[in-house]
C-alpha cells in the first residue's frame, strides 16, 4: 500500500515525501516593488520539509496584482529577492514552486501604478468585495482584454516562469482556481465573449490551454503544474457544462508533459474528481473537500486509496511548520491564528512551534 511518506517523482525533482503545502496568501511581501522580504524567507524554510512547496500567489505582471503586498515575479528586483527565499528552502532540503497568479477582475485599480485598472475576459463585475488597506471595496468592473492584450498576457506568463527559474524555483504552478484570471476565462458568467475565447467550450478553455502551453514552452512541462478548481463558485464564479468543460480542458492539455494537475475539490465533486484522475495521464495533486473543517490527518486515505498522488494542506500547514512530522506521528497540531494570516508581522506567521 502507498503511503504519504513515501517518496515520489514529480516532473524533473524526488520529493522526499506526498504531502503538499498548498499555496497560500499571506500578504507580507513588505520590500521594495512587491518583493519578497527575510521574513518570508524564514517561513518558507521552517516548511522544507514538506515533499512540495507551493508559494502563495505571485503576479506575473503589473496588472495581475489584486491584494496589498503580494509579490511578483515581473522585475529584476523581484527575481534576486525571491532567490533569498528559494536559497532558504533548498538549504533546508525543500522543493518549491512558485504559484503564478494573475487576479483579473479581483482586486482594485488602487493596487495598480498609472492607469491600470484591473482586468478580464468581459466588462463584468463580480458580486462582493475586495480587501485594501482603505476597508473593504465593491469588485469593479474589469477592462475587458483585446486580442492584443490577450496575446500580451500569455506572454507575461511565460516571461514570469523563467523569471521564476532564474530565481532559483524548481517550477511553477498556474493558478487557474478560485475565480482568478484563468478561472474567469472557464467561467460561463465572467467570460461573455463571443469571440474565439469565449461562447463555447472549446472557447472558454482556449486561454488555460495557451498559457499552459506558452510556459511549457517556456521552461518545460517538467516544472509546470495547473491549478484548477471545477465547480467552486469562490469570486462569483458560475461554470456551465462543468463535466464537459474540465474534460475538454484536461484532454488539451494532457500532451504537454506537465508535472502535476493540482484540483481544488469543491462540494459535491469527488466524481468528477475520480473523472479527471482517469483522464489524466500524469500526477495528480488533490485539496480535497472537507468543508467546514480544514484538510486535516485522514486525508492522507486518499492516496493510499489511490485518489490522488499527493495531498496539499492549507491552514494546517500555514499552523505547523513541521506538519510531515506531525501526520506521520498522529499529531499534536497547533491551531492556526486567523488574526494573523492577512499581513501582519511575524506573529501568526513563523512564530508557529515546532515539535519538541
Amino acid at each position: 500500500m502507498t503511503t504519504a511518506f513515501e517518496p515520489f517523482r514529480l516532473g524533473s525533482v524526488e520529493l522526499a515525501n506526498r504531502i503538499v503545502m498548498a499555496p497560500m496568501t499571506r500578504g507580507r511581501a513588505y520590500g521594495p516593488g512587491a518583493t519578497p522580504t527575510d521574513l518570508m524567507a524564514d517561513y518558507y524554510a521552517q516548511r522544507a520539509s514538506a515533499g512540495l512547496i507551493v508559494t502563495e500567489g505571485t503576479q506575473p505582471s503589473m496588472v495581475g496584482q489584486g491584494y496589498p503586498d503580494t509579490p511578483g515575479l515581473h522585475s529584476a528586483g523581484q527575481v534576486d529577492a525571491w532567490r533569498k527565499v528559494t536559497d532558504a528552502v533548498h538549504r533546508a532540503g525543500g522543493v518549491i514552486f512558485a504559484q503564478l497568479m494573475h487576479t483579473g477582475r479581483i482586486g482594485d485599480a488602487g493596487f495598480l501604478p498609472g492607469d491600470l485598472v484591473p482586468v478580464g475576459p468581459s466588462a463584468v463585475a463580480a458580486q462582493g468585495q475586495v480587501y485594501t488597506h482603505e476597508g473593504p471595496k465593491p469588485f469593479p468592473t474589469p477592462r475587458p482584454l483585446t486580442e492584443a492584450d490577450i496575446a500580451q498576457t500569455v506572454d507575461d506568463f511565460a516571461r514570469a516562469a523563467r523569471n521564476a527559474i532564474a530565481a532559483g524555483f524548481d517550477g511553477v504552478e498556474l493558478h487557474g482556481a478560485n475565480g482568478y484570471l484563468i478561472h474567469q476565462f472557464l467561467s460561463s458568467n465572467a467570460n461573455r465573449r463571443t469571440d474565439g475565447w469565449g461562447g463555447t467550450i472549446e472557447g472558454r478553455v482556449r486561454f488555460a490551454t495557451e498559457v499552459t502551453t506558452a510556459v511549457t514552452a517556456a521552461i518545460g512541462g517538467d516544472k509546470v503544474g495547473l491549478r484548477i478548481s471545477p465547480g467552486n463558485p469562490l469570486h462569483d464564479i458560475a461554470e456551465d457544462d462543468l463535466e464537459q468543460a474540465y474534460k475538454t480542458l484536461v484532454a488539451g492539455i494532457a500532451g504537454l508533459g506537465l508535472s502535476y494537475l493540482h484540483i481544488v475539490e469543491a462540494p459535491g465533486q469527488r466524481a468528477l474528481t475520480a473523472g479527471l484522475r482517469a483522464q489524466w495521464p500524469g500526477a495528480l495533486i488533490l485539496n480535497p473537500n472537507t468543508h467546514p473543517a480544514p484538510t486535516g490527518p485522514d486525508a492522507l486515505a486518499l492516496i493510499e486509496d489511490g485518489t490522488a498522488d499527493l495531498i496539499s494542506f492549507g491552514a494546517l500547514f500555514l499552523a505547523n511548520p513541521d506538519l510531515p512530522a506531525r501526520l506521520a506521528g498522529g499529531g499534536p497540531f497547533n491551531t492556526p491564528d486567523r488574526t494573523g494570516f492577512f499581513g501582519g508581522d511575524h506573529r501568526g506567521y513563523t512564530d508557529y512551534p515546532p515539535l519538541a
